[in-house]
């Protein structure tokens, strides 16, 4: 996850951009999940508001628009982003993955699976973004200790329960990746 001086920094330049790009539309060339989108999107719009609004990409949620609690992580370039402090400007022409490009030939990715077969999910909105967290942690490390997953996924924040669950399906998802 991104540190709190680089979240200061994408603030930063967020803002910068902000007053660059002004307003009125612009086309995008997004590649998102594998697909290329066209989007035309106001210039001042997050990634998030992008994927959520124009695209239809519902599972990317809204949290504290903040960069504080990982609920808008998404991957760009395999690594996890707070899609609430990119905007969709940035994003052009970089590969992006949201919590629905996880399948995987029609089939729940097997993070999916292990979360929903620990029951580690509650109402389920931080989860998309722990997900992606997870998937890049897994990409880089596909044995990750108890701790590094801790470290990975400590800027999502959940609130309904507690992070043992969680903790615990990264490590099945672990098991079974080995296993095939």
């Amino acid at each position: 996850m991104v540190n709190s001086t680089h979240l200061a920094e994408r603030k930063k330049r967020r803002r910068t951009l902000d007053v660059q790009a002004g307003s009125g539309k612009q086309l995008l060339r997004l590649h998102v999940n594998g697909e290329i989108k066209e989007v035309a999107t106001e210039t001042s719009k997050t990634l998030l508001e992008t994927l959520r609004e124009d695209l239809g990409l519902t599972g990317t949620k809204h949290g504290c628009e903040l960069g504080e609690c990982g609920t808008c992580t998404v991957l760009i370039g395999g690594e996890p982003v707070l899609s609430c402090l990119v905007l969709s400007l940035e994003s052009e022409g970089a590969e992006i993955v949201t919590v629905e490009g996880l399948m995987q030939e029609g089939r729940p990715h097997v993070l999916q699976r292990a979360f929903a077969d620990m029951g580690a999910t509650q109402c389920g909105y931080c989860i998309p973004g722990i997900l992606l967290t997870a998937k890049a942690l897994l990409d880089k490390n596909p044995h990750p200790s108890r701790s590094e997953i801790r470290e990975a996924l400590s800027g999502n924040l959940c609130r309904c329960t507690g992070y043992t669950k969680i903790l615990e399906a990264v490590e099945l998802a672990t098991r079974r990746e080995e296993a095939r």
